[in-house]
């Protein structure tokens, strides 16, 4: 099923799931992935996002096994593969699936990626490779925090794909796309109501994020401060960025980034499961029943 001629941002509808989960390569997942595709597709989701450096070889299961989900990386980073390879991999699923793969592209951190310098020239310079080969702006997303990277999201991409972001964040992108451009953030959420449990499943896995600068730095722009950032963070950062509580009150805080601007939020349910290849599919169609 394509359809082309409308904007991205309606054709991913308001809800879409992030999972590192889904874009495994191991052989022995494939057939669980396909299975879990076709049932999010079902479930009313409009677009999966696939976490983890994921590139269009890591799509391709999905949108086989569906016929109108829509798949994006989030992302892929520039210095994974070259514009040339990522064109080559854009027009392979374009072909097979057409308006139905997203490219999502991100400059990563300097801790995971040897080769990062100057990381906004260096997005500029992909994205003209990319106009050389013939991806259309229109089937291409930025993962943007700051100023910069949002109007280039604007003047150069569909829109913006923010992660680890808030409500405020959001309504600042906002302002700076204007009304036209695609804005999804990813949001997480923890299906559960302790308090005490649910901000140490989400703070465990918010810590590895609090080593990268591009996320602390982005949340020290939003107000908070030094102290909230360290030690897995404070209770206030991890309610600012994770949902948790009855379903009302998820529903609630899912419902508050489209009040500030978003077109389409990415949801990524958290639990206590270690593996991150897990595919938490119960508490996806839990997830589905809140949002209705």
């Amino acid at each position: 099923m394509s359809d082309t001629g409308t904007p991205l941002k309606e054709q991913v509808g308001r809800y879409g799931l992030w999972s590192i989960g889904l874009r495994s390569e191991d052989p022995a997942q494939r057939g669980a992935i396909a299975e879990a595709a076709a049932e999010l597709e079902e479930l009313g989701y409009g677009a999966v996002w696939l976490g983890g450096n994921s590139t269009p070889r890591n799509a391709a299961p999905l949108l086989e096994a569906t016929s109108r989900l829509r798949v994006g990386t989030s992302i892929q980073s520039i210095w994974q593969l070259d514009a040339e390879a990522s064109a080559a991999g854009y027009a392979e699923l374009e072909a097979a699936h057409p308006g139905r793969f997203v490219l999502g592209l991100g400059v990563s951190h300097a801790k995971l990626a040897d080769q990062y310098r100057r990381p906004y020239s260096a997005m500029v310079g992909y994205l003209d490779a990319l106009d050389a080969a013939g991806v259309p702006a229109g089937r291409r997303v930025l993962a943007a925090l700051g100023p910069k990277m949002l109007k280039l999201s604007r003047d150069r991409a569909a829109g913006a794909i923010p992660y680890l972001v808030t409500p405020e964040h959001t309504a600042r992108a906002r302002e700076i796309l204007g009304a036209g451009p695609l804005l999804a953030p990813e949001f997480k959420v923890v299906l559960e109501q302790d308090p005490d449990r649910a901000r140490t499943t989400a703070r465990n896995y918010l810590a590895m994020y609090l080593e990268l600068p591009n996320y602390t730095d982005n949340f020290l722009r939003l107000g908070f401060t030094e102290d909230d950032v360290r030690d897995g963070g404070s209770d206030r950062l991890v309610d600012a960025v994770f949902a948790w509580g009855e379903e009302s009150r998820i529903r609630d805080r899912i419902e508050e980034f489209h009040a500030a601007g978003a077109d389409h939020v990415a949801i990524q349910v958290v639990t206590d499961d270690q593996d991150r290849d897990a595919l938490p599919r119960q508490e996806w169609r839990r997830l589905a029943a809140v949002l209705g």
